[in-house]
C-alpha cells in the first residue's frame, strides 16, 4: 500500500536524521533548512549572506537541485565551501543525501550549516534533515495566497522571509495579508522583510541567524 511505503520512506529518513542532529549538536553546528518555490530568490539570498558572514564564523552550504550545478557555482563564487546534490527527479532531499554530502565537509571546523532544498514548497518540509530550523522563503511575485495554500509547510518553519520588497510596488501582493496568514498558521514563525539583491537588508536575518549559532556553540561543554 501508498501509506505504509510513505511511512517506511519517512521513518528510515528520520533515523538518519537524529542521528545527525546528534553529530551536529555534539560538533556544536547550527543548520538551517532552506525552502521555497523555484525562483522565489533561495540563492540570492544565501550569496549575498554569505558575504555578510563570511570570516565571521565556518560556512558550509549544501544546495539541492534535480539537475545542473548553477546554484551552487554562484554561491560557491561568495567564498564558503559549497557542495552540490542532484537528485535527478526527486522533489526533496533527504537525510541520506545530507549524510553522504557531509563527507566533502571538514565538520570539525564547521559552525553554520546551510541546506538549500530544492525548489518545491510541498515535499521538501515532510522530510526532516537533522536541522535546527527551517526557513520559508516567500517572494512578492509569487503571490500573497501561498501561506493558505500550502499551509503545512508554513507551519513547520520557525522563520519567514518575504523577499522581493523591492518589486512591492509592482505586484498586487498584500504584505498585511501575506504576514496576517502566516501568523494565522504559524503565530511562532519570525517574519524577515528583505529584497535579497540588497546585501543592507538582509543584516536583521544575518543577525539572527548569529545568535542562533552562538546559542548552538553554547550548548557544547
Amino acid at each position: 500500500m501508498k501509506v505504509k511505503i510513505v511511512q517506511s520512506l519517512l521513518q528510515g529518513n528520520d533515523v538518519i536524521a537524529n542521528s545527525l542532529r546528534e553529530e551536529f549538536k555534539r560538533k556544536g553546528i547550527f543548520v538551517f533548512n532552506i525552502i521555497s518555490s523555484p525562483g522565489a530568490g533561495k540563492t540570492t539570498l544565501l550569496e549575498n549572506f554569505a558575504k555578510i558572514i563570511i570570516g565571521r564564523l565556518k560556512v558550509g552550504v549544501i544546495v539541492g537541485d534535480i539537475e545542473d550545478s548553477v546554484d551552487a557555482q554562484r554561491i560557491e563564487s561568495s567564498g564558503v565551501k559549497t557542495i552540490q546534490l542532484n537528485t535527478k527527479g526527486a522533489c526533496h532531499l533527504d537525510a541520506g543525501m545530507i549524510k553522504t554530502a557531509l563527507i566533502d565537509f571538514d565538520v570539525d571546523n564547521l559552525d553554520l550549516l546551510i541546506i538549500e532544498n530544492v525548489g518545491n514548497l510541498v515535499c521538501p518540509s515532510d522530510f526532516d534533515l537533522g536541522e535546527d530550523m527551517k526557513i520559508v522563503v516567500l517572494s512578492t511575485t509569487e503571490g500573497d495566497d501561498k501561506p493558505k495554500k500550502y499551509p503545512g509547510t508554513f507551519f513547520k518553519a520557525d522563520a519567514v522571509i518575504i523577499n522581493k520588497i523591492d518589486l512591492l510596488d509592482f505586484t498586487n501582493f498584500s504584505l498585511e495579508k501575506a504576514k496576517n496568514d502566516i501568523k494565522t498558521i504559524n503565530y511562532k514563525a519570525k517574519i524577515f522583510e528583505i529584497s535579497a539583491v540588497k546585501p543592507e537588508t538582509l543584516y536583521d536575518f544575518a543577525n539572527f541567524i548569529l545568535d542562533k549559532v552562538r546559542w548552538k556553540k553554547s550548548l557544547v561543554f
